[in-house]
């Protein structure tokens, strides 16, 4: 398992569809990871008895975040891109997107839980969208995080670059739960509240209820590529925020 970026399988006889970060202790959402989940979604998400997806992980951290090596500019276009397919493509998922998040979640591992439908955090769970402290910022967040928690809250995170905990993430509403054992937790959901459904009728509640709002994401997702490219990227902070953190050294900022 951990020679591969995600372990994918089927649980509850075929209807939930698991997918496992496998590269721990990081489960960086590096190329390989982004293009692993993309194309198992791509593989399985339209099979028609599927009734959700469960999103988790191997070792002690959901997530790190993105490879900060990919945020560079000479690989940023294409690393942008591809984390905005990723999380388009889980936004628009036929069926609830489950996810379970132990210890850390942060950066482009908070954008994949927050495309998902429901996030189901262990008591040591930390999140947060440092972006900022190594001179960028988190488009997917910046769509996601103010229709989920609020345009105040949202700021917050994004401007601060800090991580809050399981508890104060559930007060702000981030999660559906916090749990001694969030991948016990999600399962429970599936079990009580999706198991028995019709996975046609549910299919059809989802695309009610999330087209439109995966298809506004969608729209600002594009524009922002843009402002990050053409814009962020073309300062001297960017580069040199980037740079600091791959040289371990404090970054020398001159607001240009």
């Amino acid at each position: 398992m951990a020679d591969k970026p995600l372990a994918t399988w089927f649980d509850r006889n075929g209807k939930l569809l698991r997918l496992r970060l496998s590269r721990p202790k990081a489960n960086l959402v590096d190329a390989e990871m982004i293009g692993a989940l993309n194309d198992a979604l791509a593989a399985h998400g339209s099979n028609q008895d599927l009734l959700a997806v469960l999103i988790d992980h191997e070792g002690p951290n959901f997530s790190f975040g993105a490879s900060v090596e990919e945020h560079l500019p000479d690989q940023c276009a294409a690393m942008l891109k591809s984390m905005d397919d990723l999380v388009i493509n889980i936004l628009q998922s036929q069926v609830p997107v489950l996810v379970a998040v132990g210890g850390q979640c942060l950066g482009g591992g908070l954008e994949v839980a927050c495309a998902g439908n429901f996030i189901f955090a262990g008591l040591d769970a930390q999140f947060g969208q440092p972006e900022i402290k190594v001179g960028v910022f988190a488009p997917a967040a910046s769509c996601l995080l103010p229709a989920i928690i609020g345009q105040a809250k949202a700021e917050d995170l994004l401007y601060s670059g800090r991580s809050v905990s399981a508890v104060e993430a559930a007060d702000m509403g981030l999660l559906h739960g916090v749990a001694e054992n969030p991948e016990e937790a999600a399962l429970a959901y599936f079990d009580e509240h999706l198991a028995d459904k019709s996975a046609s009728v549910l299919r059809h509640a989802v695309r009610a209820a999330r087209a439109e709002y995966a298809e506004g994401v969608a729209v600002k997702l594009r524009a922002l590529e843009d402002l990050y490219l053409q814009g962020l990227m073309e300062t001297h902070d960017a580069v040199e925020g980037l740079q600091a953190f791959l040289e371990k050294r404090q970054a020398k900022w001159e607001n240009r």
